[in-house]
Order: C-alpha cells, then structure tokens, then sequence
C-alpha cells in the first residue's frame, strides 16, 4: 500500500530522489514525463502554490510515482509520472493525480490542465475516472537538417544575437504581447527569462533578434538538447511583434533558426505547437516539418475547498 507525501517545498534529498525516478522513467518511455516549466519549479523552488507530491512503497527506498502542480498564468499545470516498475497498480497515478487535484482546491480551485506525453488509453481512463476531459494537442513536429535549396536561400533575414543583461525587458514586451492568449508562455516576467539563462543549454548566440525601425519585431530562440542521442536542435520559442504582423517574418525567423542549428552540425529540427493552430501547422508543414507525435492536456475546473 503506498503512501503520499505533499511537499510546498521540496529538499535536496526530495529533488535528488524525484531526479532518479524522473531518468528512470525518461529511458523507459523515451520523452521526459515534466516539461521545462516544471522542471525548473522543482529544482529552483518552485512558484506560487507549487506543490510536490511524492508516493512510497514500503520496501522500496525510492518514490513509485511523483506528480507536481504549479500555479500558472489563469490556470494550473499539473504533471504526474509513474516508475515503470509500478503501473502495473493503476492505482499509484489514480492517487496522485486525485490527491493533486486537492491540493488545487485547497488553494482556491481554478482551471487545470493536466499535461500528458505521448498519451494512451491508460491516461483516458484516468482522467475519465477523476472528472477530467480532453483539451489542448500538442504537436511535437520535426524535419531534417540541414535546410537546402530554396528554403536555405529565404534564410537570410537579418538578425542578431540576444545580449544578456541588455535585451530581456524588450523582449519579454514584444513577447508577452505575441502570447498574451497563451497559458505557458504568456506573462513571463524578468524572474522567469533570468532563470533560462542560467540553464546550462543556454546560448545567447542562437537567441535571434529581428530588429526594424529601432524596434525588435520578432525572435527565434532555439535550444540544442545535446542530451539526446542524436542530438535536437529545437524551435524553442517563436514570435512576431503584433505590430509587424503581415510581412512573412515568422516564416523567415523560422528558417533562420534552422538555419543557425543547422550550421551546428544538427540533423534533427523540432518545435512544438498546438494542433488547432492550423495557420502555425500549414505553415511548418510547408517547409518540411510532420508531426512525431503529440502531448495532450485534460482539462478540468476545480472548486474550491473549504
């Protein structure tokens, strides 16, 4: 019979048990069970109303399963992982995600989005049981490296690199403008960029600024994950000031990045974006992206516990 333990603020020895589970489980399904936002909360301390939720077997000196809660921008993230060893007992994710759905009404209720990977019938069942419905598709799209012929010759729009210390509060501007609609990326405040630029994978040489007028008009901002076997080189975050909508930018940033990784020595392009933007999605097709897979969230809103 396990146990769960719910955590505001998680330890070093937390962390490092949670980091284990997390490999753990990263080579068994091939893709990392939190995303970055999460990961970040765990091991920086976490946002406001972050929770850990740990759960233990008796005989086993490491968890069995793990899920987290952040507080976001208008709504909830919530993310849970298994051990492999232990889903053969559905009843280590039933408790951890009911319990972390407590935890959300406990600290006001509001709007969830529990975040799955590469999801399967066994996460229906799950969110069925607990209230929960599909919402948001994730498209995870790639295409190879380097980019040639007529895409290479659009690849020259002008840019320059992010400057630390110089560039965040335009850029989290023109940002936060582009994805004011958005529940991850909108809303990002120093703290949050500041944090990215401390991560070891951070290069301001592939954070490329589009500059027109005085004014930054758009970026690119890849990430290479130097971790994966092949190396990836992703689109990590792509925008265009609302102001310079219109003139084929996002197009021309996009090959630009790829461009840059692909002069790296990637052979793997990807990026992520939400199935329903179908502009976004004809657009990545075109130039040569398809869909790998998809990451799906189960919404729910949840009241508020007394």
């Amino acid at each position: 019979m396990h146990r769960l333990e719910v955590k505001r603020q998680m330890g070093k020895g937390d962390i490092a048990a949670v980091a284990e589970l997390l490999e753990v489980a990263t080579a068994a399904d091939h893709h990392r069970p939190l995303g970055e936002h999460q990961w970040l909360d765990l091991v920086q301390g976490g946002r406001k109303g972050f929770a850990g939720l740990v759960a233990w077997e008796p005989g086993h000196d490491h968890p069995v399963g793990y899920a987290q809660v952040t507080r976001g921008s208008g709504s909830w993230a919530l993310e849970f992982v298994v051990d492999p060893h232990h889903r053969g007992d559905s009843t280590v994710a039933l408790d951890l995600v009911r319990e972390a759905l407590q935890v959300v009404g406990r600290q006001g209720g509001g709007h969830v989005h529990l975040w799955v990977p590469k999801p399967g019938p066994e996460h229906d069942r799950i969110a069925a049981e607990l209230g929960l419905v599909r919402g948001r598709e994730l498209y995870q799209m790639r295409r190879p490296l380097p980019i040639e012929g007529d895409l290479l010759a659009d690849a020259g729009l002008d840019t320059r690199p992010f400057v630390p210390g110089q560039d965040e509060r335009r850029w989290l501007d023109v940002n936060n403008r582009a994805f004011s609609w958005h529940p991850e990326q909108g809303g990002w405040d120093l703290d949050t960029i500041v944090q990215r630029e401390a991560e070891a994978w951070f290069d301001p040489e592939g954070f490329l600024l589009h500059e027109r007028d005085g004014r930054l008009a758009g970026f690119c901002w890849t990430k290479v994950h130097s971790d994966e076997d092949p190396p990836v080189g992703e689109i990590y975050v792509i925008a265009v000031d609302p102001d310079f909508k219109g003139l084929g930018l996002g197009r021309a940033l996009v090959l630009a990045g790829l461009n840059w990784l692909g002069a790296r020595g990637l052979r793997i392009g990807m990026l992520y974006v939400d199935a329903t933007n179908e502009p976004a999605v004809g657009l990545y097709k075109a130039i040569g992206f398809e869909v790998d897979h998809s990451d799906r969230a189960y919404v729910a809103d949840v009241a508020p516990v007394e």
